[in-house]
C-alpha cells in the first residue's frame, strides 16, 4: 500500500466506507494528474498513464460499491437501477483486474518478471470475483426486501383507507357519494366485476341489474343501476366503495333496511332510482 493510501486508512478508520472510497478516488485522480504531466514531459512511459487511468476507473466503481455493497443502504432507497449499477461496477473491476493479470503473465512469459510476480494480481482478481458474486447476491436479496417493503406499504395504505371507510358516519343508515362521472353499465360494470373477482376470488354478488319486479313494486325506475349484496362496512363492501370513489362513480350505500329506500344492507351503484310515473 502506498504512503497516501496508508494516510487515508489512518485518517478514515472511523469513517463510512463511502467516505473512505471518495478519499481514495481523490487520491487516484491526483496521482493521475501527476503521472500525466510526467508522461507528457517524457519522464514516464505511456503505459504508466494507462495504469493510472485504470486506477481512477477502479476508484470510481469502488465509490459505487462502497454505497451499495459495503455500506448500510436503507431498503427504501433501493431500486432496480441502483442494483444494476452495483453489479456493473463489480463486473468492471473484475474485467480491469483481469487485464492486469494478463499483462503480468505476459511479462513472466517474456522473461521480464518471475512467476511469483503474478501472485498478488491473481489474489486481487479472486477477491474481486468474490465481490462480484456478493453483488449479485445482494442485488437479489435487496430486490426481494424492496418488493416486500413495497407490498407492506401498499397493505398499510389499504388498511388506512379501510379504517377511514369503517369510521364513516352513515347518516341514518345511508351514505351517498355523488361522484363526478356517470355510471355507464356497458362500460363500467365489466371492469368492476373483473377487479372484484381478482381481488376476492369470487363473483361480484349482484342482486339487481337494471329494472326488477321488486323495484317496480316499490315504484322505482332502476334501469341503468346495479345493486350489490354487500354490507358497506364489510371488507368487500369497503373495497367496492373505495373502487367507486376513486373512479368518481356515484353510489348509495345502505347499512340496513330503510323504509321506502332499501329492503336490506347493500350498495346501489349509479344515480338514485327515480319514481315511476304510474307509482302511487
Amino acid at each position: 500500500m502506498c504512503a497516501g493510501a496508508l494516510a487515508i486508512a489512518a485518517e478514515t478508520s472511523s469513517e463510512t466506507p463511502e467516505a473512505t472510497a471518495n478519499k481514495r478516488l481523490e487520491l487516484a485522480k491526483d496521482q493521475l494528474d501527476r503521472i500525466k504531466s510526467l508522461v507528457d514531459s517524457g519522464a514516464l512511459p505511456r503505459i504508466r498513464l494507462d495504469q493510472a487511468e485504470l486506477d481512477v476507473a477502479d476508484a470510481e466503481d469502488d465509490v459505487i460499491l462502497a454505497k451499495t455493497l459495503y455500506g448500510d443502504m436503507p431498503v427504501g432507497e433501493v431500486d432496480d437501477k441502483l442494483m444494476e449499477n452495483m453489479v456493473a461496477a463489480a463486473q468492471r473491476r473484475v474485467e480491469r483486474q483481469q487485464q492486469r493479470v494478463d499483462q503480468a503473465r505476459k511479462l513472466v512469459a517474456d522473461g521480464v518478471a518471475a512467476e511469483s510476480y503474478v501472485a498478488p494480481f491473481d489474489e486481487e482478481l479472486a477477491m474481486r470475483r468474490t465481490n462480484l458474486q456478493l453483488a449479485h447476491s445482494r442485488a437479489h436479496v435487496m430486490g426481494e426486501l424492496a418488493a416486500l417493503a413495497k407490498f407492506e406499504k401498499t397493505q398499510q395504505e389499504i388498511q388506512a383507507v379501510t379504517r377511514l371507510e369503517y369510521h364513516d358516519k352513515f347518516s341514518k343508515g345511508m351514505e351517498h357519494f355523488e361522484g363526478g362521472a356517470n355510471f355507464e353499465e356497458a362500460r363500467d360494470l365489466k371492469p368492476l366485476e373483473l377487479a372484484f373477482s381478482k381481488k376476492f376470488d369470487r363473483k361480484l354478488p349482484i342482486s339487481a341489474d337494471g329494472e326488477t319486479d321488486l323495484h317496480r313494486s316499490l315504484g322505482f325506475d332502476h334501469a341503468g343501476r346495479v345493486d350489490v349484496a354487500l354490507s358497506p362496512n364489510d371488507p368487500q363492501g369497503v373495497w367496492l366503495r373505495h373502487y367507486l370513489r376513486v373512479r368518481g362513480i356515484p353510489y348509495y350505500a345502505f347499512t340496513r333496511a330503510i323504509r321506502g329506500k332499501a329492503t336490506s344492507a347493500h350498495i346501489h351503484i349509479g344515480p338514485g332510482s327515480t319514481r315511476l310515473h304510474n307509482a302511487d
